[in-house]
């Protein structure tokens, strides 16, 4: 069964990714081809069903063992507040609209409970190829995708209680003590069982056997939890969090994680593989309903929550659109609302197709979220009943300003560009979409305001008419352009600097008005081949006419980069602040067939020759009367200054003048 699902899954995956299709959509594409209802080479229902719940405790164990207890903290106002906001409005807002088509308030509110939750794996995923967990609408779906996460525990309890007219609170309250203390005695219990057995087991100094002690420690504890009535998946999530506790986390994350995606995979298929397709095709008016009917509540209730929790409209927007499938986590309450006899099997049906559609569109979704929210901020009646808050009469000084920088973004770019610019009695002022972060700024001093960089009247608060500068250091690659495209308009005077993650991005932001774009992608490379090769002792020069060569070839906005120099402290810790570096004489320097003494380096750049490499042989020290050829590597000793001075004066005709005269 294993080399099906994996033959079939490459196969599909391999041909989607000539279509830049995502593989998570191969995946379940794969499953219902192989399903029971698609070719049949897997006919057992009851072993894909196996399967499934294979794929889920792997999945929440992997996703436990990556849960950090530190990260809720520093996002618990969009964890908690956005989360609960999402999870309680999508509740109340589907259970409103079934309602009248179930005829029962038990059952419209379980199905608020399957539609309220989202695809962790694939966000996360998709986030993650187009670099955006960090920006603002990334932060904002993952705090909203862990809580989520957090909910399938108490969802999972109260299902079973739903079967009949109402809730049996009673019942409820046992459950949720009963779950309370299990949790507790299985957390307490690993505080010092799990670290204590661990500990045993790296004494071995056996990998194999490390890898073996984690898995068991997974199936044991999902094992555990099942038999006192709570499900296996809500076991291996607690396993995977209490090895993320111990001291031996990071050494457990980087032997399970390489699993991960064979894991995310395996769940998926097993999820293609329990839709029926002829019944898709029989019914797809039905189900092409239920899909819009998800989409359209989930992209309000998470818009509306991120907007709540003070997430500008457009960003809110773009979180709205990110969110709107449904989760993985769906289906295993889907189960077992199918076990309670809380949704029919026509229902389910739909569900499950419905769903598995919402996933495989929210790849395409994600790529055209930037535009759509854009276009709908971009509405005259919206920018009227947008909430973003505005920079403050009393607080904008701006307008005096004049040859000001405008900082869009305070990250690490946004912060150090500050300090610098504050020492340099530059002034400026920062535009920042984290109000945490503005809050905590503006009370030691800093000149920032919160508001979102796509905003002309905004940018109109700032000076940008008047401004000097304008630097774009934020993340979000959508914004970015949108900001680029406003102040070139706004101002066509304007010095736009814009820092960017992919090459790729440069010509794009060079046509929207950017004066210069400075890829961290192509800049990263570049740093680490010139060190390489200064390591490797290749001469300045050599490495100088790479590096411009490259960027020729990459991008036309240069950037100056100071190369990394040896210093002789590294070698000989009584020489501070003396360096060495070395200079090829190429084929057409003028540098050839002259001697030390006409060149007359030390005299001019304070500089000293004190070896000559040519060919196999050095000749330390050379005399005045040395005479230099093409293809002799100079080796220099000085301060960094003479030394650049030294390959300024060699590249140009100066030191021929100094000699005729």
């Amino acid at each position: 069964m294993l080399v099906l699902i994996f033959g079939v899954s490459t196969i599909v995956i391999l041909f989607l990714n000539k279509l830049k299709i995502p593989s998570l959509v191969g995946f379940l594409i794969a499953g219902a081809l192989l399903g029971p209802h698609g070719l049949g080479l897997i006919r057992e229902v009851h072993d894909v069903e196996v399967l499934a719940e294979i794929g889920v405790i792997l999945l929440l164990f992997v996703i436990g063992i990556e849960f950090s207890l530190s990260t809720l903290v520093k996002m618990k106002k969009v964890v908690l507040m956005g989360g609960s906001l999402q999870v309680l409005l999508t509740i109340f807002l589907s259970a409103a609209v079934i309602y009248p088509l179930l005829g029962a308030a038990n059952k419209a509110i379980f199905f608020g409970f399957l539609i309220a939750l989202s695809s962790t794996a694939i966000v996360l995923k998709m986030l993650s190829e187009r670099g955006e967990i960090d920006t603002l609408h990334g932060r904002t779906m993952v705090g909203i995708l862990i809580f989520q996460d957090l909910c399938i525990v108490p969802l999972m309890l109260i299902t079973p209680v739903m079967v009949g007219n109402g809730i049996d609170y009673l019942m409820l309250s046992y459950k949720m003590a009963k779950a309370v203390l299990i949790v507790a005695g299985v957390l307490l219990a690993a505080r010092w069982v799990v670290p204590a057995l661990l500990h045993m087991v790296v004494r071995t100094r056996s990998r194999e056997l490390f890898i073996t002690t984690i898995i068991l420690t997974c199936l044991g504890i999902a094992l555990f939890t099942s038999r006192f009535g709570l499900s296996l998946a809500l076991g291996a999530f607690l396993a995977g969090l209490v090895i993320s506790e111990s001291e031996y986390a990071h050494q457990a994350t980087a032997e399970i994680l390489p699993f991960k995606d064979s894991f995310i995979g395996l769940f998926f298929v097993s999820i293609g593989m329990l839709m029926n397709i002829d019944y898709m095709l029989d019914n797809w008016l039905k189900i092409a309903v239920a899909v819009g009917l998800i989409f359209l509540i989930k992209s309000i209730t998470a818009t509306a929550s991120a907007i709540m929790i003070g997430t500008p409209v457009r960003t809110s927007i773009h979180t709205g659109l990110g969110l709107a499938q449904v989760g993985e986590f769906s289906f295993v309450l889907a189960v077992a609302g199918r076990a309670a006899g809380l949704i029919t099997a026509d229902f389910y049906q739909v569900f499950l197709s419905s769903s598995v559609v919402t996933m495989m569109m929210t790849p395409f979704i994600l790529k055209s979220a930037p535009s759509v929210s854009a276009w709908i901020t971009s509405i005259d009646i919206i920018k009227r009943l947008r909430g973003m808050r505005k920079i403050s009469r009393e607080q904008v000084f701006s307008e005096k300003k004049n040859g000001h920088v405008i900082i869009i973004g305070f990250g690490v770019n946004g912060k150090n560009l500050a300090r610098v610019l504050r020492e340099s009695g530059i002034p400026y002022i920062v535009l920042d979409l984290n109000s945490d972060t503005v809050r905590k700024m503006q009370k030691k001093g800093e000149p920032i305001y919160y508001g979102d960089g796509t905003s002309v009247e905004i940018l109109h608060k700032l000076g940008v008419h008047r401004a000097k500068a304008f630097v774009v250091a934020i993340s979000d690659a959508a914004s970015t352009r949108k900001t680029v495209q406003i102040a070139r308009q706004e101002n066509p005077e304007l010095h736009i600097i814009v820092r960017t993650r992919y090459v790729a991005e440069v010509d794009d932001l060079i046509k929207l008005g950017a004066n210069e774009v400075l890829p961290e992608e192509f800049e990263t490379s570049v740093e680490i081949f010139s060190r390489v090769l200064h390591h490797y002792h290749v001469p300045r020069n050599v490495i100088n006419e790479y590096i411009n060569d490259i960027r020729k070839d990459e991008y036309r906005i240069l950037r100056t980069m100071e190369l990394p120099r040896k210093s002789l402290a590294e070698r000989y810790k009584f020489l501070k602040g003396i360096d060495t570096e070395t200079y090829l004489i190429k084929e057409d320097s003028q540098v050839d067939g002259h001697s030390v003494k006409e060149l007359r380096l030390r005299t001019e750049t304070g500089v000293t020759i004190i070896a000559v490499q040519r060919g196999d042989k050095i000749y330390h020290n050379p005399s005045p009367d040395f005479v230099l050829k093409k293809n002799d590597v100079i080796l220099f000793i000085g301060t960094t200054e003479d030394i650049k001075r030294a390959i300024e004066y060699l590249e140009s005709d100066r030191f021929l003048i100094t000699k005729y005269h």
